[in-house]
């Protein structure tokens, strides 16, 4: 599973943004600004020897993805519950489940939903807003 980001010169710096995960981070150099992008999700993550990598994408972008797509998935449903202010106890009930252990279990990365739990989960933590897939060139 790859993620889309995007990468720009502002001022003296690079900035490198993956905007499904609200993350951001800048360095001096192109090649700074993709290992503090590393840094950020390894530090976001916060589990031994995990690490992604960053595959630039023509000249403004580049996708990362990581070996743990456990890690990924749970660290992208605690991210966008975070962005829509929700509480894992209004998440639990969007889902329609009496115990937010139910939806804290993935945010864990304790289970893995398929495909289908995950646009359910996505549609329960990120209202009004729609995840587009799209196909890489690698």
């Amino acid at each position: 599973m790859r993620f889309q980001g995007v990468i720009r010169k502002d001022g003296k710096f690079w900035l490198a943004e993956v905007p499904v995960f609200d993350a951001l981070t800048q360095g001096r150099s192109r090649k700074e600004a993709f290992g503090m992008i590393g840094d950020w999700f390894a530090t976001m993550v916060n589990r031994k020897g995990f690490a992604i990598t960053v595959e630039p994408v023509g000249r403004d972008g580049f996708e990362i993805t990581a070996k743990d797509a456990r890690r990924m998935i749970s660290l992208l449903l605690q991210r966008q519950r975070q962005k829509s202010g929700l509480s894992l106890a209004q998440v639990a009930e969007r889902l329609g489940v009496k115990s937010r252990n139910a939806y804290a279990r993935y945010e864990q990365g304790v289970s893995v939903p398929t495909v289908e739990k995950l646009d359910e989960l996505l549609r329960a933590v990120a209202p009004g807003r729609h995840l587009v897939l799209q196909q890489s060139a690698a």
